[in-house]
């Protein structure tokens, strides 16, 4: 995986699914591990989940 400046991945970030985030997280916590882009990473990364498990609950909350 390339490694991305603080500009890229700032700029590429908010296009990424979950499982693109929790790629990059993983690759930089073997590799550079650069805590302000684990920082960031770890932050989109739980902020993705944190939305796909309210859908979940709220779908299942609305079933008659």
């Amino acid at each position: 995986m390339k490694r991305l400046s603080w500009r890229a991945l700032n700029d590429q970030i908010s296009g990424l699914t979950e499982d693109q985030v929790l790629e990059l997280l993983n690759n930089e916590r073997a590799t550079e591990r650069r805590v302000s882009h684990l920082q960031r990473l770890h932050q989109r990364y739980c902020a993705l989940r944190d939305a796909r498990e309210r859908r979940e609950i709220l779908r299942d909350a609305v079933k008659p």
